[in-house]
């Protein structure tokens, strides 16, 4: 058995029907690729086999009432491929509205506890002949690296399917009986769990009075619950919508280049002026800028002995974003300025204080105060701890065969949760930036509205790099003459 994280296991706790713990991946293939041609028997029988070679896919959880501890992951010796690939008609005319209709109906669904927890419903009928896959998993299972890499075992570099690894195969989260949980859970939470608080809190005790000290001083972090109030920061309905929109990498690269930017500030910058757009268009547009969460992987780097092994591997980082500059140019430069604070002041954090923390999660407790936090609407009562979540992943920038067929797109997405209502996830594939927006349709009903203003930004940010040029060309001709 594999005890889970207190960081895994909290997102457990968390889950309520409004409050659902899925991040999703939707992957639209071209199944023309497919060798033999496409049938869906064949693609769940391809999957099938795939999930042989992949361990992560084929535990599922255990618990009991005398484990005082966080549940365990244990092999489903009853795995059946059925249960977890299914598939489903995209209404007419099939296009990508139609297309995430289905996807924020499925994304919104609670996951069955019972067996392994994911699913993959395959979408059929879309008007250009295009399958799209649509890859469920709980949070609890998988973080934005193990996504990638999930995805990076389904997609390969040819239509043809690979051969597994033996190793893979034979890998097994094992068995767990009551008394291993029981026994192994009370030494962790009566002997371990105290000794561990004793050594973490003297080390961590200055860093929110750090933290409110740069952000005071405006050099380093936004603190949380300072974020100006928006739509988007209320509490939730069990509905979800999501849109979708794909852009071209090339240009991207070109605004990055000339600026002297990363990739992920021209995303903050183009995040930041279709939010801007988006809510001035309502009359909802704050002063102040909008805060956004970064996840920031935390593989790699140095852990103590305070941290359990588990699956997420992720810490936080809060940036301002420039949603109260008018002018583009202003604003890219604006969102370097404002990640090069956040990441300054994130680095000075020790990277594991999150998982480390999360290890106190109590269990049954915290799943109590988050159905009473839901119940009474409490996220509507306080301050935002931030505006919305923004995710940047690098994938693979070459072709991809996902089951064999021709990937077209990934638009991978994380949950959203009370008061906390927007998550922006971009992914970079063979060429192409894919822009996806997960939120409630309560919250807003014109979503595609917002994700279409990240093509205007990218747009206005290419002619202003083509004006610069223009005149430095303009500029050259002259000083020759």
């Amino acid at each position: 058995m594999q005890r889970l994280s207190g960081l895994d296991a909290s997102f457990l706790y968390l889950e309520t029907p409004s409050q659902v713990m899925n991040v999703a991946a939707v992957v639209v293939i071209d199944p023309e690729s497919i060798p033999g041609g496409y049938s869906f028997s064949s693609l769940r029988i391809e999957m099938d086999r795939r999930v042989r070679g992949l361990p992560m896919l084929r535990r599922k959880l255990a618990d009991s009432l005398t484990n005082v501890d966080h549940p365990v992951w244990v092999e489903d010796d009853d795995f059946n491929i059925e249960r977890h690939v299914h598939r489903i008609a995209i209404p007419a005319p099939g296009g990508m509205e139609e297309m995430s209709q289905i996807c924020g109906h499925l994304v919104a669904q609670v996951l069955d506890r019972k067996k392994p927890l994911w699913d993959m419903w395959v979408l059929e009928e879309m008007a250009d002949g295009k399958v799209a896959l649509v890859l469920r998993m709980h949070h609890a299972c998988v973080d934005g690296a193990t996504v990638a890499e999930i995805l990076g075992e389904l997609a390969t570099s040819t239509p043809e399917p690979p051969a597994l690894a033996p190793d893979r195969v034979q890998e097994s989260a094992g068995g767990a009986s009551r008394s291993d949980m029981a026994v192994g859970g009370a030494v962790n939470y009566f002997l371990q769990r105290p000794i561990a608080a004793l050594k973490l809190i003297p080390k961590t005790l200055p860093v929110p009075f750090e933290w409110i000290k740069r952000a005071r001083s405006g050099d380093g972090m936004p603190a949380p619950f300072l974020a100006p109030r928006t739509r988007f920061n209320a509490p939730l309905t069990p509905r979800r919508s999501l849109a979708f929109a794909q852009l071209p990498l090339s240009d991207v690269k070109r605004v990055k280049d000339h600026f002297g930017v990363k990739v992920n500030d021209v995303v903050l910058a183009m995040a930041g002026g279709a939010l801007r757009d988006y809510l001035e268009a309502h009359g909802e547009l704050p002063e102040e800028p909008l805060v956004g969460l970064v996840p920031v992987s935390v593989r790699g780097t140095e852990e103590n002995d305070l941290i359990v092994e588990g699956t997420n591997k992720v810490s936080g980082m809060f940036t301002r974003l420039p949603t109260s500059v008018a002018d583009p140019v202003e604003r890219i430069r604006v969102a370097g300025k404002y990640s090069e604070q956040a990441k300054g002041h994130h680095q000075g954090i020790d990277a594991n204080i999150l998982r480390a923390y999360a290890e106190f999660a109590p269990g049954n407790t915290l799943g109590s105060l988050m159905r009473l936090y839901t119940d009474r609407r409490l996220s509507g009562m306080h301050p935002p701890v931030f505006n919305a979540i923004i995710s940047n992943v690098a994938g693979p920038d070459r072709p991809m065969y996902m089951l064999g067929g021709r990937v077209e797109a990934v638009y991978p997405m994380g949950p959203i949760f009370h008061g906390l209502g927007l998550n922006i996830t971009v992914m970079s594939v063979d060429g192409k930036l894919n822009v996806g927006l997960l939120t409630c349709p309560d919250l807003a009903a014109d979503l595609w509205d917002l994700v279409h203003g990240f093509g205007t930004q990218l747009e206005e940010l290419v002619a202003a790099v083509d004006a610069d040029l223009d005149k430095e060309e303009q500029a050259d001709e002259d000083s020759g003459e």
